[in-house]
């Protein structure tokens, strides 16, 4: 990493990072509403809240969950979704109407020891509608499956919060984070002039030789690692991007994904820049939660494993996209 082009990097976007905004989204409020089996419920609180730094669970992770008892009233103020927990069967005796009543997403978890595979629908529920996961047991690997991201998809706007306050999903939250950024990074990338040629600047963030696509996608990243740096506790601070540049950038090769990108996605422009923008901050987002999860630097093989990833995750939605683009009637080169 060149640490001059770093530093100008980092020096220009200094004023225009929102730490505040950071800061105040770690600490937005939530709560999830719990209703169906008590064993099922108090067993899924306990996962979820696993993982708090000494022995007691502190008062603002205890009151993320809610019970839902009986008719009596419930305030649904900062509520995000309804968690039913229940056996085989007992969907059709649960008073799933009232839940939907709540405009909330309801997630009917359905813990059967005879499922082979936890399984779930595509996409999280919408407010007012229920999706059902089975899975063979209440675990934190079970339900990161479909559960968990779904339930996090249900949290737009306060998954920091939600990772701050619940360590046991950080991992997924980082996890959407990433893939938040990326697809915000690639919508730069692609909404850019086409070019016909993306050199790959020596600094981790700056992917983009184009100083407006450079600025605003490394802008995207920092936001990212401060966000994740929050979501695992870290209160958010400029100086935590400094400290993991080289951390970030140590060994991921940008010059050689660049290379490879151009090599074997089938169009040129445009699309090698929104594949090289999405993949980049893939990178980023992985290489930083792993740092904060297991408090040192990736090895070789994990930044091999994430780098590998990032491209073929790139190429395919590259390739995708131009088999898109091009059944709109484009010529490719990113003109109509």
């Amino acid at each position: 990493m060149n640490p001059t082009s770093a530093a100008a990097v980092f020096e220009r976007l200094r004023g225009k990072l929102n730490v505040n905004a950071v800061h105040a989204g770690a600490r937005r409020p939530f709560k999830f509403f719990l209703a169906g089996d008590p064993a099922l419920t108090s067993a899924l609180r306990s996962v979820l809240l696993a993982g708090q730094d000494g022995d007691s669970i502190p008062p603002e992770a205890a009151a993320a969950f809610e019970t839902l008892a009986g008719d009596r009233a419930v305030d649904t103020t900062d509520a995000r979704a309804v968690i039913c927990c229940g056996r085989p069967g007992d969907r059709t005796a649960m008073p799933l109407e009232r839940f939907i009543a709540l405009r909330l997403p309801v997630l009917f978890l359905t813990v059967d020891p005879s499922a082979a595979a936890p399984t779930g629908p595509v996409q999280a529920p919408a407010s007012g509608s229920v999706e059902e996961y089975v899975v063979d047991r209440i675990a934190i690997e079970t339900l990161r499956g479909r559960f968990l991201p779904h339930l996090i998809d249900c949290c737009r706007g306060i998954e920091v919060a939600v990772g701050r306050r619940l360590p046991a999903l950080r991992e997924t939250v980082a996890a959407k984070l990433t893939r938040d950024a990326a697809l915000n990074a690639l919508k730069v990338a692609g909404a850019s002039a086409v070019v016909d040629h993306v050199p790959v600047l020596g600094v981790v963030l700056g992917a983009f030789a184009s100083a407006g696509d450079m600025m605003a996608i490394t802008g995207i990243q920092m936001t990212l690692m401060l966000n994740i740096g929050a979501t695992y506790g870290r209160d958010p601070d400029l100086n935590q991007i400094w400290e993991l540049l080289p951390i970030v950038g140590g060994g991921f090769g940008w010059r050689a994904l660049a290379r490879e990108l151009s090599g074997f996605i089938p169009v040129g422009g445009i699309f090698i820049k929104a594949a090289i923008g999405y993949a980049g901050t893939v990178v980023v987002g992985e290489g930083v939660s792993y740092y904060y999860r297991n408090g040192r630097q990736m090895g070789l093989d994990d930044a091999a494993r994430v780098y590998e990833e990032a491209k073929s995750s790139a190429m395919t939605f590259a390739r995708d996209l131009f088999a898109r683009f091009r059944g709109n009637g484009s010529d490719g080169n990113g003109s109509h």
